[in-house]
């Protein structure tokens, strides 16, 4: 391990092989850092907080600290963050409440400047958080979602996987996976089709997905009567199962 001497680790954080730790960064009792991972300068890793390997959390930084929420009663709770991921300057993470009693944040994510995520948020793998991204309580985000600077997301919002949202635009409510979106009030602009090409998605499979969308964002039908229409006519691949289903697991709506 490579600690600086002006770090304070509590007795009782446990430090894997091949840790770094720079100056002035304080790791506090029952934090957890896997192997290879790398502590910038001026970092507080607060109780509760569990690390993987390899990550790399910069100056600044400030994860598992108690949540936002005047319903927190002090119970023993967490932040983990899995392996790979990078942490930039000054974003912040707060640990669960007793509604999930951790905050997840996946494999290979990118957060990136002043990011928040706030108390019992669920992020998937693959995930990117341009600056300044705001999230709210219990959001779920799912793999390889891309979210632009200085967006807020309400409380208890679901953003699908491989979707990616514009910057500066509000998430009011559940956002379709594979679609992208922007404008005020925010809406689907379409499918991810770029994203989806780079992530090795089928021709055959995106001309699926596009017909879905022309059925559930621009025929005019309501969200029930247009999920309808795309199981009695849309070939019933994984990927529409998973947009059919992410519907059905709506509870704020979807946008569209």
């Amino acid at each position: 391990m490579d600690i600086h001497s002006t770090a304070i680790i509590h007795k009782d954080a446990k430090l894997a092989r091949n840790v770094r730790v720079g100056p002035y960064s304080i790791i506090n009792e029952n934090a957890e850092i896997g192997p290879g991972t790398e502590i910038g300068s001026h970092v507080l890793i607060d109780a509760g907080t569990i690390i993987g390997k390899d990550c790399r959390i910069h100056h600044g930084a400030v994860l598992g600290t108690l949540p936002q929420d005047l319903k927190f009663k002090g119970e023993k709770t967490y932040v983990t963050v899995g392996d790979g991921t990078v942490i930039r300057e000054y974003a912040t993470i707060n640990r669960g409440t007793e509604y999930r009693d951790k905050t997840i944040v996946g494999k290979n994510c990118f957060i990136m400047i002043y990011a928040h995520l706030a108390h019992d948020c669920l992020v998937g793998d693959n995930v990117i958080l341009a600056n300044s991204v705001n999230v709210g309580g219990h959001v779920e985000i799912g793999d390889w979602a891309i979210i632009g600077g200085v967006v807020p997301v309400h409380q208890f919002v679901k953003i699908g996987a491989h979707c990616i949202i514009g910057g500066g635009f509000r998430v009011q409510q559940d956002v379709c996976p594979y679609s992208m979106a922007a404008g005020y009030p925010l809406k689907i602009m379409g499918l991810n089709r770029i994203g989806l090409k780079r992530r090795g998605f089928s021709e055959k499979t995106l001309q699926i997905l596009e017909r879905t969308f022309r059925i559930l964002f621009k025929s005019g039908l309501n969200t029930t009567q247009a999920a309808e229409k795309v199981k009695a006519e849309v070939e019933p691949i994984p990927e529409v199962q998973n947009v059919l289903d992410f519907i059905a697991a709506s509870e704020r709506g979807i946008i569209k």
